[in-house]
């Protein structure tokens, strides 16, 4: 089985690189990053896809960033996503008998959809405001998925993961996701000494966390199992955590000694969001990394790979 990753050096393309051929163990895996293929080229993704004649496209590939990046920079959030999945989704129609694994992400569910949230809960209501650009383009992606399906016949599956961490992910003061953003604001802190580290929001809101990992073991049952006949499949570990729950399991990895100060004239966002992943689950595939081990194991990555 030969599977094209369309984003490879990502937080997900890089733990489906490293782990997907374990799962698959007759699979050839052609990672494809941005220094091989202009995914904003219409002709240059035509060209990779046709070079490696893949069984299966893997699009791990998008513009990604936390709150503050998806609110400053809506117009590259929409245009740029919407330039790749369109290239890659428009590419593979010649290709019938690739199946595809498209990527989205639960920011792309309503605001205050029903919780825990599932898969038809998709288009029922107004988007999160600060990442609408970023899931309006998600969105659409799987719109083009679901047309192709139905007037070409491919096998076209869009999973939703939930809030996911790991190796290789974005760690910075600006532009990561919560788990990466606190690592790296933290361990900063506890290295300057500070007395006190800062936190937006209440602390209050419940997320649910899974480790990349579990995301790539879910893509490998997938294809083992030849689950394509769903059109959108949740992926998420069933477990919540409070924001202030989070944070201090993140005190006790990097051993941070300061006071948390939770800022409350920030705003916090939904106050809970949970993945139903019923579907996946009752299929027979589980997450198994659980938050604390996670944490730890990334925050030794980081300190090798960032420090």
């Amino acid at each position: 089985m030969k599977i094209l990753i369309f984003g490879s050096s990502g937080l997900v393309g890089s733990s489906l690189v490293n782990n997907l051929s374990k799962i698959i163990t007759n699979s050839e895996i052609f990672p494809s990053t941005r220094d091989d293929t202009d995914l904003f080229s219409a002709s240059d993704t035509l060209k990779k896809i046709e070079l490696t004649n893949p069984d299966v496209v893997i699009n791990a590939a998008a513009k990604v960033g936390g709150i503050q990046a998806n609110n400053t920079q809506r117009t590259e959030f929409i245009l740029d996503n919407l330039k790749i999945n369109i290239n890659i989704l428009e590419s593979l129609i010649s290709f019938e008998n690739v199946k595809v694994i498209n990527l989205g992400s639960s920011c792309i569910y309503p605001l205050g959809a029903d919780v825990p949230i599932k898969e038809n809960s998709l288009l029922t209501g107004k988007l999160e405001p600060t990442n609408s650009p970023y899931a309006m383009a998600k969105l659409t992606a799987i719109e083009i998925g679901d047309a192709i399906t139905k007037q070409f016949g491919h096998k076209i599956i869009n999973l939703m993961p939930t809030n996911l961490y790991g190796p290789n992910d974005n760690f910075s003061e600006i532009n990561s996701h919560v788990i990466p953003g606190l690592i790296h604001r933290m361990h900063n802190a506890k290295i300057n000494n500070d007395s006190t580290f800062e936190v937006w929001g209440t602390g209050k809101p419940l997320r649910e966390f899974m480790h990349v990992d579990d995301l790539t073991n879910a893509i490998g049952y997938i294809l083992k199992n030849d689950l394509f006949s769903e059109q959108v499949l949740n992926v998420g570990s069933n477990e919540e955590i409070s924001i202030n729950d989070l944070v201090l399991k993140i005190k006790n990895v990097i051993n941070y000694e300061g006071e948390i100060i939770f800022n409350t004239s920030m705003p916090d966002g939904n106050p809970r969001k949970l993945l139903d992943s019923t579907k996946l689950i009752s299929k027979g595939w589980k997450p198994v990394i659980n938050l604390s081990e996670g944490l730890s194991s990334v925050y030794k990555w980081y300190l090798k790979n960032k420090v």
